[in-house]
């Protein structure tokens, strides 16, 4: 974070892989862990599969690096991106992006006060896995006893949010440590319990569910519809957290091929988490769309009947509490940033303590009432569809075709031209007003 007017950074990724690793961490989140499973579970197995790898495999080529591209444009967060694709057709229109900015930043600042209180869950599992509490007890009691009152999380709740946002003021360096070592673990702990389930008597069913193609699936919009949300979410293509990252970016990097990278690893992880948790979820009789009690009742319950089940479990939370903060760390940067770039008189310290008070107070009135579930279900009903279409929108249809060209086509290995374009502007889209249009009109969530 920066608070210059956006002409120099203090802040840069110092590496390549520095780079991809924190964007897969802001992409691997919970999302992965129990959102893909679950929305896998939901909309049959195999075909939902194939669907999503298509959406991913069509952002990760359009939408992820004109975010990445804007952001490096303007070297600075949503704001001022906005600000600056609009202005491409004349000054007073960037004024009235600057202000739209602020609605996909609003969207940022809401995920990220309801996604605290779940990394404090998942604090709360590592505490109990380190004192053996969670070994001992049933999960799904352990689980109803915190997340069925008030205030259980409290002290949990300040440690992710103060940790998180010092991490901020130390700079993008320590939010690229963070994730060159915890990423690798956190992929490393799932691939060891993906091996051990796949042991597990009954197992064999889950591999089916999730392989095995049903044709129907594939008339059914509803599975299109699922798939296409889950790979905005899972990608972080919001309008708004990726573009901060690009912020960041070096100049001598190809946007495209560092999106395809976060892409893969991203999806990796997804279906590795699938590997896991589906399989489990057949082998103990349990509910695979479960949502939250996948990540607290599923995954306990299988570390409780391995070896080193406890040692397992330790790990597992910390590298989930990682993932989690390295979500974290975006949304709240991509916020902080747009504040020092709009107010440059501001402090980054009175900024980070603002964020501070408002993401505790807002969390802490959530588990007064236990909502956050809904919370969250509201926010990624209404406002990242509609953000991530603002972004699109933005990008493909009012900022000048050129300035978007030249911004994707800087240090690029391969040209992207008119029809990398038109992907953008008549596919890319179309594809994320309808999401915005049927979840408003359905009110699912994603």
């Amino acid at each position: 974070m920066s608070n210059s007017t956006g002409t120099h950074h203090k802040h840069h990724f110092g590496t390549h892989w520095g780079f991809i690793l924190a964007s897969v961490g802001s992409a691997v989140g919970m999302a992965n862990v129990w959102g893909f499973p679950n929305k896998l579970g939901t909309n049959g197995g195999g075909a939902f599969l194939l669907i999503y790898v298509f959406f991913v495999l069509l952002f990760s080529l359009v939408a992820l690096p004109t975010e990445f591209a804007v952001g490096r444009l303007a070297r600075t967060g949503t704001v001022g991106s906005y600000r600056n694709a609009w202005a491409t057709r004349g000054r007073g229109l960037g004024k009235i992006g600057g202000a739209l900015g602020w609605l996909p930043l609003a969207g940022s600042m809401c995920i990220a006060i309801g996604y605290a209180i779940i990394v404090a869950y998942v604090f709360k599992a590592l505490f109990d896995s380190a004192t053996g509490t969670l070994m001992s007890a049933g999960a799904p009691t352990w689980f109803a006893s915190f997340s069925e009152s008030g205030f259980s999380v409290v002290p949990f709740h300040v440690i992710v949010v103060v940790g998180t946002l010092a991490t901020l003021f130390l700079g993008a360096k320590s939010i690229e440590r963070t994730n060159k070592v915890m990423m690798p673990l956190f992929f490393i702990i799932f691939l060891i319990l993906a091996v051990r389930v796949a042991f597990l008597p009954g197992a064999i069913e889950g591999y089916k569910f999730m392989f095995t193609v049903d044709p129907d699936a594939f008339f059914n919009p509803e599975v299109w519809l699922w798939a296409m949300g889950q790979a905005f979410f899972s990608l972080s293509i919001t309008g708004s957290g990726m573009i901060v990252y690009g912020a960041y970016l070096s100049n001598k990097e190809d946007v495209v091929r560092v999106s395809q990278k976060t892409a893969l690893f991203d999806t990796i992880a997804a279906v590795v988490a699938a590997l896991v948790i589906i399989p489990a979820c057949f082998a103990y009789s349990m509910d695979v769309t479960a949502g939250p009690g996948l990540l607290f009742v599923t995954l306990p319950t299988i570390l409780q009947g391995i070896p080193f089940g406890q040692l397992f479990a330790v790990i597992l939370y910390v590298a989930m509490i990682f993932a989690g903060i390295s979500s974290l760390q975006n949304m709240l940067e991509a916020v902080g940033e747009s504040f020092l770039h709009r107010f440059p008189t501001l402090s980054r310290r009175t900024v980070l303590v603002a964020l501070c008070v408002v993401c505790l107070g807002a969390g802490l009135g959530m588990e007064a009432i236990s909502s956050w579930g809904p919370w969250m279900d509201l926010v990624s009903i209404y406002i990242i569809p509609i953000g991530a279409t603002l972004g699109a929108v933005s990008w493909f249809w009012v900022m000048k075709r050129e300035d978007l060209l030249a911004a994707v086509n800087q240090s690029a290995a391969r040209t992207r031209g008119v029809a990398w374009y038109a992907v953008g502007r008549y596919v890319y889209v179309p594809l994320s007003l309808v999401l915005c249009i049927v979840a408003l009109a359905m009110q699912v969530s994603f």
